[in-house]
This record gives structure tokens, C-alpha cells and sequence, in this order.
């Protein structure tokens, strides 16, 4: 696990933040392998886009003494989950389950933990499938087992979360009630867009298999 950071004597800062890179590039080339994969087997591409980043040293610092920690390099190892991540978009919520269980398939990523947002939503309205796994990353005498947050969500709640991030940090976290009312109100109009084009794309695709029949 990631406490073997420490323990191999790995903590300073530039040596924390080359793993969770190496990380990064690791679970970034998986994804994209599965994604192509994907297309060559069955002519469909179940990822719109990703985006990958790297907390900043500020955002880490707030994250742990939001949560009363000290800022050093072992509580940032030990309590910050989210250094290094990853967001895969997908076009509908069925991608989102179908590529969850594709990478918890890869042999050399683990599971820590899973949250699911989708199923069960956060008060604010937020959705999201969120994975945390560790990646092995091969040193020159070691390996060390590094921490990835990977987000998977659809177009929509993908366009619904970046807004709510932007009019929450005017507030600093602190916005109005009618503020808060009216994404969750936004948040339902996304969940029923979300379920309308899956039903749409489904119908579709029933429609093309019945027309190949026909034509055979």
C-alpha cells in the first residue's frame, strides 16, 4: 500500500510526487488500451474524453488542515486519497458500470474502495462513480504500490459538477440556500436528460439490429 512510501525511505517531496506522476501515466495508458480495445472488438467507443491532474501543493495543504492534520509529507501519503487523478467521461450511465468493471478486472490495479454516486447521490446533487486503486510503480530496487483516484461519469453530470465547483468557490463553500436549491434542482434535470438519452440510444440500437434482421 502507499504507507511502503515511507517506509522505503521515499519522503521527500519531489520523490512522492514522481510516484504519484509515474502513477498517473500508468492508469491514463490502461484506460486508453481498454478504450481502444474496446472499439477494435465491438465499433463503439464507451469514453468521450478523460482528464488527469495532480493536486497542487496549496490544495493539499487546505485538504489536510480541513481535516486537522498537520501538513507533512507523511499525512499527505496517509490521508489525501485524491493526489493523483484521473476523470473518464462517458456518453451514457451504462458506460459508466461497463468500464468500472473493465478496470477492476486489470490484474495489476487493486480496489481499495468504491463509492458510488450515482446510486446514491450526494446531498448537493453531485454524481459520480469514484474508484480508488493502486498502481505498482517499478523502481529501479523497488516497487511501490501508489494511489489513484479514477472518476467516471457521464457528459452531463460532468458538465453539472464543473459549474457547481465554479459557483461554490465564489462562496468559498459558503452559498446561499436558494444557490444550493436550485443545483439540486439542475442536478435532476441532468439525471432525467441522462435517462432519456440511454433509452434513446437503447431504442436505437434495437432499431438497427431489427433492420440487419430484415435485411439478412
Amino acid at each position: 500500500m502507499q504507507e511502503e512510501i515511507l517506509q522505503d525511505g521515499i519522503d521527500s517531496w519531489e520523490s512522492v510526487m514522481f510516484l504519484y506522476n509515474s502513477a498517473l501515466k500508468e492508469v491514463a495508458t490502461k484506460v486508453e488500451i481498454l478504450n481502444d480495445e474496446f472499439v477494435h472488438l465491438h465499433h463503439y467507443n464507451p469514453i468521450e474524453y478523460t482528464k488527469s491532474r495532480i493536486k497542487t501543493p496549496e490544495s493539499i495543504v487546505k485538504k489536510l488542515k480541513r481535516h486537522g492534520y498537520e501538513s507533512t509529507i507523511e499525512n499527505m501519503v496517509n490521508h489525501v486519497k485524491d493526489i493523483a487523478g484521473i476523470r473518464i467521461v462517458c456518453s451514457f450511465t451504462s458506460d459508466i458500470y461497463l468500464l468500472s468493471e473493465m478496470i477492476g478486472k486489470q490484474n495489476d490495479l487493486t480496489v481499495v474502495s468504491v463509492k458510488d454516486y450515482i446510486k446514491h447521490p450526494k446531498e448537493s446533487g453531485y454524481k459520480s462513480f469514484h474508484m480508488l486503486v493502486t498502481v505498482p510503480i517499478f523502481m529501479a530496487d523497488k516497487v511501490v504500490d501508489t494511489k489513484v483516484e479514477i472518476q467516471i461519469r457521464t457528459i452531463a453530470m460532468d458538465f453539472w459538477a464543473s459549474l457547481e465547483h465554479k459557483i461554490y468557490y465564489k462562496f468559498e463553500g459558503n452559498a446561499p440556500e436558494y444557490i444550493s436549491h436550485d443545483l439540486r434542482a439542475c442536478a435532476s434535470i441532468v439525471s432525467e436528460l441522462d435517462a432519456k438519452m440511454l433509452q434513446l440510444n437503447e431504442a436505437i440500437l434495437e432499431a438497427k439490429a431489427r433492420q440487419e434482421e430484415e435485411n439478412e
